[in-house]
């Protein structure tokens, strides 16, 4: 009973004594800790840094803007340009139309008169002087023919048709054709001295030349 006794008293002396040890170790523990200045947590920010950042943040939030603002800029370039391309084809377009409408109206008059003029030449036959003595000189009739013609003159200028006589021109093979050629002896050589058939034109354009006689 007495040895066993000792036993555990000797294991409650040294339970205690490592009781003792370990209250002294926090101890100490504690207070290195209390003298130790107290150091920045993991993590936290200076004041310093938090403006740099904030910096940070403004530059990349402007760059952002003006990076949109060039995109902005590039895309409304890109729009005028397809306007300005838009534009230009649709006035090319216009003056083509109207070029086409008004070749096309040019072409529709020529034709008419190609149709009316031979009626017209027939009309200033029958107003020649020979033909004027075949009818028997029957005034009436000769008026009326006479104002038929006119009448039709009138309506070929109203479409822009005019009739030209180059007597005493130089003969220009792009507005006459020659019928004859005979030596006149007042007349210099290569000028019209007669007007077989009047020419007519459209404004530059040739309808029928006038046929005509030229000094040899």
């Amino acid at each position: 009973m007495d040895s066993r006794q000792a036993v555990d008293e000797q294991a409650a002396a040294e339970q205690a004594k490592a009781s003792a040890e370990q209250e002294r170790r926090e101890q100490d523990s504690s207070q290195r800790s209390a003298a130790e200045p107290q150091g920045e947590s993991p993590g936290a920010r200076t004041p310093g840094e938090d403006g740099a950042a904030a910096r940070d943040a403004d530059e990349d939030a402007l760059r952002g803007d003006v990076d949109e603002l060039v995109a902005v800029a590039a895309q409304r370039d890109e729009y005028l340009a397809l306007a300005q391309r838009t534009q230009a084809d649709f006035e090319n377009y216009r003056k083509r139309v109207v070029r086409e409408s008004t070749a096309a109206h040019e072409r529709g008059i020529v034709r008419l008169a190609e149709e009316l003029l031979p009626a017209l030449d027939n009309l200033d036959r029958a107003l020649d002087d020979d033909a004027a003595e075949r009818t028997g000189g029957d005034d009436a009739l000769l008026t009326g023919v006479r104002l038929v013609r006119s009448e039709l003159r009138a309506a070929l200028a109203r479409m822009g048709i005019k009739c030209f006589s180059p007597q005493g021109d130089a003969f220009d093979p792009t507005e006459h054709e020659a019928m004859a050629q005979k030596p006149v002896a007042e007349a210099q050589s290569g000028t019209v001295v007669e007007v077989v058939q009047p020419g007519y034109r459209l404004g530059e354009t040739i309808i029928r030349p006038a046929r005509v006689v030229v000094a040899a």
